[in-house]
């Protein structure tokens, strides 16, 4: 449809997508190139030079070009989503004063001074202490603040990755509230930056003025600049569509804009969320994200390190998979199915808590992995279902502390991210959570949200519910199977659920001794 076609550009962790959609919601053309380079200057740190996800946004949109059939002239409008919380410091001409920090970063500033005042005594008297001293020793500018002095006094402007985009391809330091995602004083109930008396202000201490410019998603951002034009080969002055991080574009890129559909996401960290026009704390102090939807929330609840066991199992179990892929000319996903489908459900007692990475509550800082039930039955096949199941265990316990919250239970759930493409899993959650589960037509659900954002802002459709209907489809279906739902059910209930709260004792023990992770 000519003139009304979307640019979408998913900015990620691995790599940079550039993408045109059709108002229907369909892929008509795509491009992908890698991010590397990033570097590690000291254990747990993450790092990389902003440039780099510029010049692949480049690099990628102007490879679009070059494929047989894409017309310029039919892109009406350019839509930018990113991955979450990566920090980025601009001096006064807009240059990046140090690397980007990246959302996976682990670095922490360890003995910053409490909140004081009347939010230290609410805070000391509500058991919240320890949970606001987590926050500010995860904030990335109390560290640069703390560490780099010279460099956090320099700051003519402190960005997400959103912002920075933005401002590259406009000239304008303005970025979304959908993008809000990170330890910054943003009030997540209103959506705007904090009052002056929140208490965010004090336990990340920034100037106001640092900080951009937010408008809500499906606004106009602003214009697509000349010296932008010129390097990425988009139109000048196409407009930038302010649209949300790239797990709120992913859920209702999935069709999840109803409170009763659950988007779970298979990703490097795995989720369950929803959208809601309610504000709603799952976890005291833990705020859901700006939805992509204007004034609407995403119920989230994170399982750290999720999809990374399935990652570390591959790489450190899984060669032989791979290399058989590779001769089969299959891809590993299809093996690795074959392995999970050896293996009878409930991995014959093998049960896995998948607290991989610290939390604030259930679980909490003292938290660690765990499994348990081993025989001498078990293989490496029942340790890989085993990580599945596990992942599938703590993703139904969030779903169950977003109802008790939200009062709305899910009813049915959709699969997104890198582990919806394994059908076994799909079975594997259909049969945990007793419920109907499909994935996205297409598997590019981030950049559909984003287009599906932009088309409402355009003026395609004149509210989210029929932008969805219109532009996302649903592939495949799989639905519980009643053999497999009794064990499943006996495992979570009586053996997965009491796991974390009879070995939390240890996990204290182990804190203690060891110091890991480090009490505040």
């Amino acid at each position: 449809m000519s003139g009304e076609n979307i640019l979408a550009i998913d900015n990620g962790t691995q790599s940079t997508r550039a993408m045109i959609f059709d108002p229907k919601g369909n892929l008509l053309f795509k491009t992908r190139k890698l991010i590397d380079n990033y570097s590690s200057p000291e254990p747990g740190f993450l790092e990389l030079d902003p440039e780099q996800f510029w010049s692949t946004l480049c690099d990628a949109c102007q490879e679009l070009w070059k494929i047989p059939g894409v017309d310029k002239s039919s892109i009406s409008c350019v839509t930018i989503t990113t991955q979450r919380s990566t920090v980025i410091n601009l001096d006064k001409q807009g240059k990046p004063l140090r690397p980007a920090i990246i959302w996976l970063d682990q670095r922490r500033t360890e003995g910053l001074d409490p909140v004081k005042g009347i939010w230290g005594v609410l805070f000391a008297l509500s058991g919240m202490n320890e949970t606001v001293a987590y926050l500010q020793a995860e904030a990335e500018c109390n560290w640069i603040r703390t560490h780099q002095p010279d460099i956090w006094n320099a700051t003519h402007k402190y960005l997400l990755l959103s912002g920075y985009l933005s401002y590259r391809m406009t000239d304008k330091y303005i970025d979304s509230i959908g993008c809000q995602v990170g330890y910054l004083p943003f009030d997540y109930k209103n959506q705007h930056w904090s009052s002056s008396w929140d208490w965010k202000w004090q336990a990340v201490p920034i100037s106001k003025e640092i900080l951009p410019e937010l408008i809500p998603p499906s606004k106009i951002l602003g214009n697509v600049s000349e010296q932008a034009s010129k390097e990425t080969g988009i139109p000048i002055g196409l407009p930038l569509i302010a649209t949300a991080a790239d797990k709120a574009c992913e859920v209702i890129g999935a069709g999840c804009v109803q409170p009763n559909i659950a988007c779970l996401s298979y990703g490097t960290t795995a989720t369950i969320n929803t959208t809601h026009k309610k504000y709603t704390e799952i976890i005291p102090l833990i705020p859901p994200y700006p939805s992509a939807v204007p004034g609407r929330y995403s119920l989230e609840m994170q399982i750290y390190r999720g999809y990374w066991m399935v990652s570390w199992f591959k790489r450190e179990f899984g060669l032989n998979e791979q290399r058989l892929a590779s001769q089969r000319g299959v891809e590993p996903e299809e093996l690795f199915d074959d392995l999970i489908n050896s293996v009878p459900p409930g991995s014959m007692g093998l049960v896995l808590q998948p607290f991989w990475s610290p939390g604030l509550k259930k679980p909490g800082p003292e938290a660690k992995g765990a499994i348990i039930g081993f025989g001498d039955v078990h293989t490496r096949a029942h340790l890989y279902r085993s990580i599945i199941e596990g992942l599938a265990y703590a993703l139904r316990e969030g779903a169950e502390r977003t109802e008790k919250r939200s009062k709305v239970p899910i009813t049915e759930l959709r699969v997104a991210g890198g582990g919806s493409q394994s059908n076994a899993a799909m079975h594997i959650t259909a049969d945990i959570f007793n419920l109907q589960v499909s994935r996205p037509e297409i598997y590019e659900a981030s950049g559909l949200g984003a287009s599906i954002v932009a088309a409402v802002g355009m003026g395609y459709y004149s509210d989210f519910e029929s932008a969805v209907q219109n532009m996302t489809k649903i592939g495949k279906i799989v639905e519980p199977n009643n053999e497999n739902i009794k064990i499943y059910d006996d495992l979570y209930r009586k053996v997965y659920l009491p796991m974390y709260k009879r070995l939390k004792p240890l996990y204290d023990e182990i804190r203690s001794i060891t110091g890991y992770p480090p009490k505040e």
